[in-house]
């Protein structure tokens, strides 16, 4: 049997994500036995605040029940073929994919890039590797994409502002004093352009530009839907007449693995931290993150504790999206 999968939000047509999106809206707030009786693994081999918390309560509002996996309490797993298995992997992922589901009724995986090859990390191969020897579907709880966040921005920006398409998202680079994960950033990417916003790409350099993978299918879904891609180095003509600006720390990618290199690069680069003053250029612009949120270096408590700062209901749309997709690739009622 043949099960759906949510791994990328580019696998979905606008048309099934904006039922997501409708359906969240029902959901919200909302409890239910739409899951009775389901099961859902959440495997984390990284930290987690808010996906770990929604997730495990979005499947106890529906009347299912969660059941959480650290990878430091699981054994190391191999997930190439072919290996011989001599290194410190105990387990290959073929049998504990296949494993887990006739425990369980959805995969849900939080894995990381692990920082060294790009060329190798953009492949998400472990997440692709459950998928593909799973029975049951796989949920994506940010690898190297991260769709669930990517959901909860678009319902918070329809609550804000009714259609959103030809509204201007600015998606900026910020400031952080380590480099991170390009998951947030390539899936705001994704979701504005694919509901025909006008996005601008701000960033310091051409070397901060994201994975040509993301950029070029932002452009396609530019072009599909109505909207825009422009990239900017210019903090000031990026803000200009903004409806939305989500900001976002990540490293670049040409020097993925060597950050000693890149370093200079983003220490010179403290000044695109989100202020009162780039704010004022917007269109009454709304502010959000995706949370956690480094005060005072990536935006100023002044924007952070605005009214037109929406982190907060982005934060708590993670909820209902979650039961949304969650219901559908179950089938719940």
């Amino acid at each position: 049997m043949t099960h759906r999968h949510f791994l990328s939000t580019a696998d979905w047509s606008q048309a099934e994500l904006q039922g997501l999106l409708d359906s969240a809206a029902q959901l919200r707030g909302k409890r239910d036995e739409g899951l009775a009786g389901k099961k859902a693994a959440l495997i984390f081999y990284n930290p987690s605040l808010r996906t770990r918390t929604s997730f495990q309560v979005a499947m106890l509002e529906q009347g299912g029940d969660a059941i959480v996996l650290d990878a430091a309490g699981t054994w190391p797993l191999e997930i190439e073929d072919g290996v011989v298995m001599d290194g410190t992997a105990e387990e290959h992922v073929r049998e504990a994919a296949r494993v887990l589901s006739t425990y369980v009724d959805v995969i849900c995986i939080r894995a990381f890039p692990k920082f060294q090859d790009w060329q190798v990390d953009r492949q998400d191969l472990l997440i692709r590797a459950f998928a593909e020897h799973a029975t049951v579907p796989v949920v994506n709880m940010e690898t190297i994409v991260h769709p669930c966040q990517e959901l909860a921005l678009m319902r918070t920006l329809q609550d804000r502002l009714g259609e959103v398409k030809k509204k201007k998202f600015v998606l900026t680079w910020t400031y952080h004093p380590k480099p991170l994960n390009t998951a947030v950033a390539n899936s705001a990417l994704l979701i504005s352009s694919k509901f025909g916003m006008d996005v601008t790409l701000l960033c310091p350099t051409p070397e901060y530009l994201l994975d040509e993978r993301y950029m070029t299918a932002a452009e396609g879904f530019a072009k599909e839907y109505g909207g825009s891609l422009t990239v900017s180095h210019n903090p000031e003509e990026a803000y200009d007449g903004a409806d939305v600006v989500y900001a976002k720390s990540w490293g670049a990618l040409p020097y993925f693995g060597r950050w000693e290199e890149e370093k200079p690069i983003r220490d010179a680069h403290k000044h695109f931290i989100v202020d009162a003053k780039k704010m004022a250029l917007t269109n009454n612009g709304l502010f959000s993150h995706c949370l956690p949120m480094r005060r005072n270096i990536k935006v100023t408590d002044a924007v952070a504790d605005s009214p037109n700062a929406v982190f907060i209901e982005e934060a708590a749309n993670r909820l209902p999206v979650q039961k949304a997709v969650l219901k559908t690739l179950l089938g719940g009622e």
